[in-house]
């Protein structure tokens, strides 16, 4: 099994920049297609961002493309999310999310993801 810890969370004003991270143990995350996802108050996990084993391949949700970048760095077994220009609408709890996948690959549906973190909060004051 994998482990997951979100870190980098925090109060930031709107317009500003904000990098999280994820640190994995227990599995190379070489293995492991990375995902991002947030949950506002009230509502469902949405997908926010993903890369394949390599980091190749990344995919965005609409309301982030553009803004956000996600990456990773397999020897550091770390996943990361720098987020730029940031909207109010950016208020949530991220989550971090790995998946054993054989091939290079980005998954965007939560359901598929089995490993989870406990979620780092970020709040964009307006």
């Amino acid at each position: 099994q994998v482990q997951l810890v979100e870190s980098g969370g925090r109060l930031v004003q709107a317009g500003g920049s904000l990098r999280l991270s994820c640190e994995a143990s227990g599995r190379t995350l070489s293995n492991y297609v990375m995902g991002w996802f947030r949950q506002h108050p009230g509502k469902e996990r949405r997908f926010v961002a993903s890369i394949s084993r390599n980091g190749a391949n990344t995919y965005y949700g609409d309301s982030v493309k553009g803004r956000f970048t996600i990456s990773r760095d397999n020897a550091k077994n770390t996943v990361a999310l720098l987020m730029n220009y940031l909207k109010a609408e950016d208020t949530a709890v991220y989550y971090c999310a790995a998946e054993p996948i054989d091939r290079d690959d980005f998954i965007f549906v939560g359901d598929n993801y089995d490993y989870w973190g406990q979620g780092t909060q970020v709040t964009v004051s307006s």
